[in-house]
C-alpha cells in the first residue's frame, strides 16, 4: 500500500508566502509545461461556475499581456531554479486560497489534483467542488 503523494513532498508557497501551495511533482510539472508553451507564458488558475459540485478549477496559459491589472501574479521556483508565474483573479482567489496543487504520474487518478481547504464538498472526479 503506498502512501499518499501529498504526505511525500512539502509544498511551496509564492515567494512572497501567499497564493496556491504546489508540492514538488506539481512545481516541475509545471516548470516544464511552461518551458515546452515558450517564453512570455504564464499559468492562470482560477474557478469557474459549472461541475459536479457547483464550482470548477481551471488552469490555462496565457500571455504575459492577458493579465489584468486586478490579477494576483505569483513567483514560484523550484529546487533546480526553473521559475514560472501563476496569475488569478481576485474573485477565484477567494475560493482558492491556500489550496495545494500535487501532480501524480500514476496511471489511474494521476495528473493534477486540488486539495482545497475552502471546499466544504468535492467530487469524484478532483475537478469540481462547493463551499
Amino acid at each position: 500500500m503506498s502512501s499518499s503523494p501529498l504526505q511525500n513532498t512539502a509544498p511551496h508557497s509564492a515567494q512572497d508566502g501567499k497564493g496556491i501551495l504546489i508540492t514538488e511533482s506539481a512545481m516541475e510539472q509545471l516548470a516544464r509545461l511552461c518551458k515546452d508553451k515558450g517564453s512570455g507564458q504564464l499559468l492562470r488558475v482560477g474557478v469557474r461556475s459549472g461541475g459536479c459540485s457547483g464550482m470548477s478549477y481551471t488552469m490555462d496559459f496565457i500571455q504575459a499581456d492577458d493579465i489584468d491589472k486586478s490579477d494576483k501574479v505569483y513567483e514560484y521556483r523550484t529546487i533546480d531554479g526553473s521559475g514560472f508565474k501563476v496569475v488569478c483573479d481576485p474573485k477565484s482567489l477567494l475560493y482558492i486560497y491556500g489550496m495545494q496543487l500535487d501532480f501524480s504520474n500514476e496511471l489511474i487518478g494521476g495528473g493534477f489534483n486540488f486539495t482545497n481547504p475552502n471546499a466544504t464538498q468535492t467530487c469524484g472526479c478532483g475537478s469540481s467542488f462547493a463551499v
